[in-house]
């Protein structure tokens, strides 16, 4: 096993893997922007090392800056986390060339499955059902071809990214010109790639995802899937593991997402997203070839730390659990505590944190690297934190988190905690009829 590594990133995510690697016995070393420099990582980490100013292409996604702290520090591996350099192929190959372990999957994996493009062509080679459309287009002619072979509406995707980052939904013909713009350039800004595909939109429709685990040799297990249909924007509120699917939907998904990644020869820990629509269809959208925000719903019903399965995998200890050996129980759900403000359209609301109290209790898990003073920087994405419990059944786990909701404390700038405990309370969310056009058709925002 690994006696230090670098954890290539911020916020609650550093803090997680720190954790996991201090009981495990491994020293840490945590690089940091200017702006994070008095953030909860830092200051508990055993090492620091500064890579470079508050904007992200001058620290987190400096290549250079972070394998010189690897290098300088002695550590034999980096964590990624999720964003960042998380897919980054070209990251992970130089990782390789200077005798770092990169803790995920291999440059060629990554390469094959970490484009939307690429993955669309793994599945179709799965015998995996993908929804129609492209892979990259060439420019603005290209996507007003392939939108009028397709069918208005149609969605472009940036073929590099994830968490709703490069996504446009394109409803009329006269909006693709900039809407294609749009999204390129936001690829280039968040993922250094501005290639973008095309598919159709489904304007109803349940985001389910397949967790799995690699080893690298062929053996692939699955360990759950999620239900992550609530979103704004594109981008993830809550999350629940099980989904509430039936049994042999939902077995049929789980297959698909295994068959996949094992055509990879996958390694680590991976994702496998699925549209699946009103009639029981389901299809493959992306595989991020990374922990998720929302692993912890599924440790919480499994009793798995998918950060040391990482670390165990990378170190070349294998992945000694077989499919049998998962055993799942009960319901865990997980609210995304974002410095937004809802009513004003999920404003960003970066500040102080004046106050804050987290809640406990019986199967209550709080994610969070903010503290009472702790200065919520404007530079980054708006998640401070996660908020996670667990019971018995879906029906009990419900009033839990509301409970959970009610309790927390956060004082300063805004957060999502209203908006959630009103979806607690919705008749809607309540008996699972959700999609991910929830917000818009089932609240009153």
């Amino acid at each position: 096993m690994f006696k230090k590594i670098l954890i290539a990133n911020r916020g609650e995510i550093a803090l997680r893997i720190m954790r996991t690697a201090r009981e495990m016995g491994i020293q840490t070393v945590v690089v940091y922007s200017q702006a994070d420099e008095a953030s909860l990582p830092v200051l508990l980490a055993d090492e620091s090392v500064c890579v470079g100013p508050a904007a992200s292409s001058a620290s987190y996604l400096n290549i250079p800056n972070i394998l010189s702290a690897a290098l300088m520090t002695g550590a034999e591996a980096i964590h990624p986390g999720y964003g960042f350099m998380a897919e980054n192929p070209d990251f992970a190959e130089m990782c390789r060339e200077h005798g770092i372990v990169f803790i995920g999957p291999t440059p060629e994996s990554m390469r094959a499955l970490g484009s939307k493009a690429g993955g669309r062509e793994i599945a179709a080679l799965s015998n995996v059902p993908v929804v129609p459309g492209t892979g990259v287009l060439e420019g603005t002619d290209a996507a007003l071809l392939a939108a009028k072979q397709i069918g208005y509406p149609v969605l472009l995707k940036a073929s590099a990214g994830g968490g709703g980052r490069g996504q446009k939904i394109v409803r009329t013909q006269d909006e693709l010109k900039s809407a294609f713009a749009q999204a390129q350039e936001e690829a280039r800004l968040y993922f250094s790639d501005p290639a973008i595909i095309m598919e159709k939109f489904l304007e109803e429709f349940r985001h389910v995802e397949v967790q799995v685990m690699g080893d690298g040799q062929g053996h692939v297990i699955h360990i759950g899937e999620r239900d992550c249909s609530i979103q704004r924007r594109n981008q993830k509120l809550i999350e629940e593991a099980p989904s509430n699917l039936p049994a042999t939907l939902r077995q049929e998904i789980l297959d698909a997402g295994v068959r996949l990644a094992k055509h990879v020869n996958y390694a680590g820990a991976g994702t496998l997203e699925f549209i699946v629509d009103r009639d029981g269809g389901f299809y493959f959208m992306e595989m991020n070839t990374r922990i998720q925000v929302e692993h912890c719903v599924s440790e919480m019903i499994s009793g798995l730390d998918f950060v040391k399965m990482q670390l165990q995998i990378a170190a070349g200890e294998g992945l000694a659990l077989t499919q049998d050996d998962i055993v799942l129980r009960g319901h865990a759900i997980e609210c995304r505590l974002n410095a937004e403000d809802p009513d004003k359209d999920f404003r960003p609301a970066a500040g102080k944190i004046e106050e804050v109290y987290f809640p406990g209790g019986p199967g209550v898990r709080v994610d969070s690297h903010i503290y009472e003073g702790y200065v919520i920087p404007p530079h980054y994405d708006s998640l401070i934190g996660k908020l996670i419990v667990w019971h018995e059944t879906r029906e009990q786990a419900i009033p839990r988190m509301k409970r959970a909701l009610q309790e927390a404390v956060i004082g300063g700038p805004k957060t999502t905690i209203p908006l959630y405990i009103r979806i607690m309370d919705n008749p809607f969310y309540k008996r699972g009829a959700v999609m991910t056009n929830f917000l818009k058709t089932r609240m009153d925002m």
